[in-house]
């Protein structure tokens, strides 16, 4: 009760000072200029502080009638560690806010300053250190400016929207299409998840990112896990979140009065332990919820227009198996319910695109436990592994790059040579053998220096290209490995060029020439499904991947639709006339007829289209 009548009393001075100042503007004012002059930056900034006050007060009531409630025995299901670990966190946070604003007040009556603003376009605005805030200049441009910027930047520092600048700055203002701006808002987005969750199930929130594409939160949890059922309830309550616009605020704290703040949460505490290194640090808070956290966020949790929980599973605390077990839930959002769909869609269409679907409908490849992170390569795949391999090959005699074969495993004082041991051994395989300890090697780097350096060199054999397919490992985290993108064991048409300082910008275009290449050959088939052809045995004596479907319990027409289906470009069919007649009818998978043709030529034509690498070849044959 004390806290809410403090900040009541609060609110209502500064209410009466507005008035103040408000009336103090209208006699100021000369006359003809009231449409111009309606406004001032102290006004401003203490309306949009009410506004903050207003969002407290209001969650303050609430979690003072849910502790009422919890009295009287009709409190929902939450644990009664909870609320009390969040009455404690909320009126620390309250007396290190008041210290906070007061200072910052300090500031802004004694360090304030005329600062100049230069915006993106190089127009330069007049702002106060201590008081302008890059919200308000986004304002002062447009009203839709302002709605539609996400985060700002400062002197190319990301910046919350209403903090104060504090000195001359380069401003930018970033809208969701930006990269950086859309971390930030799944970052947001993310905090207003772990406030969810900590409202459902009472745990220990740990980590909750952005990442690529969304975000997600990590909890502890005593014996329970999280269901997919509990999505829609989860969701419900996110969006009350939203509605509420509570307010993000930043916070910069010393890092033993934060320890303090979370001593219920032993992760929270390990990482102001283990990972601050630093006097004091952040946290953000909106509503209850107090997090540490960097920042910045976006300007309140309306800003979030369209959200969605689409995923759960368990992982391990910082993804070391001998950790505690977490619970993970992730999410999306966006900011108009428009690009929400779109998404949806995108990610039905990516379900039959999966390359692990495709892995495994057409026999290319799988994974087994025995092996986690190591591909078995079935016939089809190893046919597909081979052909990239000896197309790059290719590439690499037409550059110049000479092949070389390295050994897989190291002494580490190579690797502590090169540094990968101080700052990657956690993510080598390693193994002591006669008293010695040795690593299968993550990368080729190191090896290829000891054969440029086995024996003298001269300038004249630079720029000497090394290249090699040799097998790596890597320990990657249990739960990061994801089908073919994340794996433990792999090969890479990997290189390293030996050159002379004048040598390095030709041989860099040279690789970005090569890159391009590459992909051009691949274009937009990159990552779909491999296909294959239905031939004869000539064909494939002929060196390319042909299966029979000799299966008499199906029509030729299920057949063909069979082989379409199953993305063979080439469809090959042959009747009693093609049997006689030594030739073969050819259809593709988009049924294109290309008509009959005899084997012997439809080898050769397939030769060429396979030696020139074409993208149309379908359409070509």
């Amino acid at each position: 009760m004390a806290a809410e009548g403090l900040i009541a009393s609060r609110l209502e001075s500064q209410e009466r000072e507005i008035r103040c100042l408000a009336a103090e503007i209208e006699r100021l004012k000369e006359p003809g200029l009231a449409s111009s002059f309606s406004s001032s930056p102290e006004l401003e900034a203490l309306r949009a502080e009410n506004e903050k006050l207003r969002y407290r007060l209001a969650h303050l009531r609430r979690s003072l009638s849910a502790e009422r409630a919890c009295a009287k025995g009709k409190a929902g299901p939450q644990p009664e560690k909870e609320l009390s670990f969040i009455k404690d966190r909320l009126k620390l946070y309250e007396t290190l806010k008041k210290e906070h604003d007061a200072l910052l007040a300090s500031r802004a009556s004694t360090q304030s300053r005329l600062i100049k603003i230069t915006l993106a376009d190089g127009k330069q605005v007049e702002g106060e250190s201590w008081k302008t805030t890059p919200y308000q200049i986004a304002l002062g441009i447009s009203r839709g400016l302002a709605d539609n910027t996400v985060i700002a930047k400062v002197n190319g520092e990301l910046w919350d929207l209403d903090r104060p600048m504090e000195a001359d700055a380069i401003l930018e203002l970033l809208p969701f299409d930006s990269e950086e701006a859309q971390a930030v808002y799944w970052h947001s987005s993310a905090h207003i998840l772990g406030e969810a969750m900590e409202n459902y199930y009472g745990g220990c929130l740990c980590y909750g990112p952005p990442i690529e594409n969304g975000f997600y939160y990590d909890m502890h949890m005593e014996n329970r896990c999280v269901s997919s059922t509990e999505f829609p309830t989860l969701e419900n309550i996110c969006k009350n979140i939203i509605k509420e616009k509570q307010v993000f605020e930043r916070l910069e704290v010393r890092k033993e009065v934060l320890l303090d703040m979370f001593k219920y949460n032993t992760f929270k505490c390990r990482i102001l332990n283990e990972k601050v290194d630093t006097p004091t640090t952040t946290v953000y808070r909106c509503g209850p919820l107090i997090d540490l956290c960097r920042g910045p966020h976006v300007r309140h949790t309306g800003k979030i227009k369209a959200l969605k929980i689409f995923k759960n599973s368990s992982t391990y605390w910082e993804g070391k198996a001998d950790m505690e077990t977490l619970q993970r839930i992730y999410g999306i959002s966006f900011p108009d319910n428009k690009m929400m769909k779109e998404w949806e869609k995108f990610q039905e269409e990516a379900k039959n695109r999966d390359h692990r679907k495709i892995g495994k409908e057409q026999e290319l490849f799988f994974f087994h436990e025995l092996s986690p992170g190591s591909c078995f390569f079935l016939p089809r795949g190893a046919f597909i592994y081979n052909t990239l391999i000896k197309f790059i090959k290719e590439e690499y005699n037409r550059r110049n790059f000479t092949e070389v074969v390295s050994p897989n495993v190291y002494n580490i004082k190579l690797w502590e040579t090169s540094g990968h041991w101080q700052h990657y051994n956690e993510n080598m395989f390693s193994f002591e053998a006669e008293k010695e300890t040795f690593a299968l090697k993550p990368m080729n780097c190191p090896g290829h220096c000891l054969m440029f350096a086995h024996r003298p060199r001269s300038w004249r054999e630079l720029p000497l290209r090394l290249a090699d397919f040799g097998v790596l490992h890597r320990n990657e985290l249990s739960g990061t490995l994801s089908g073919l993108t994340r794996v433990r064991r792999f090969q890479q048409d990997d290189a390293h060029i030996f050159c002379t300082m004048e040598q390095i910008e030709e041989e860099m275009k040279g690789c970005l020439d090569f890159i391009q290449s590459v992909y051009a050959v691949f274009d937009n088939f990159l990552e779909e499904k491999k296909v294959w052809d239905q031939v004869c045995s000539d064909f494939f004596e002929a060196g390319f991947m042909a299966d029979v479907d000799l299966d008499q319990s199906c029509t030729l027409n299920k057949k063909i639709r069979n082989a379409q289906l199953a993305q063979y470009n080439f469809i090959f069919v042959v009747g009693e006339k093609e049997k006689a007649d030594r030739t073969v009818n050819v259809r593709t998978r988009d049924n294109k007829i290309h008509g009959e043709v005899s084997v012997t030529s439809a080898i050769a034509k397939l030769k060429t289209l396979k030696a020139l690498h074409t993208l149309h070849a379908e359409e070509e044959f």
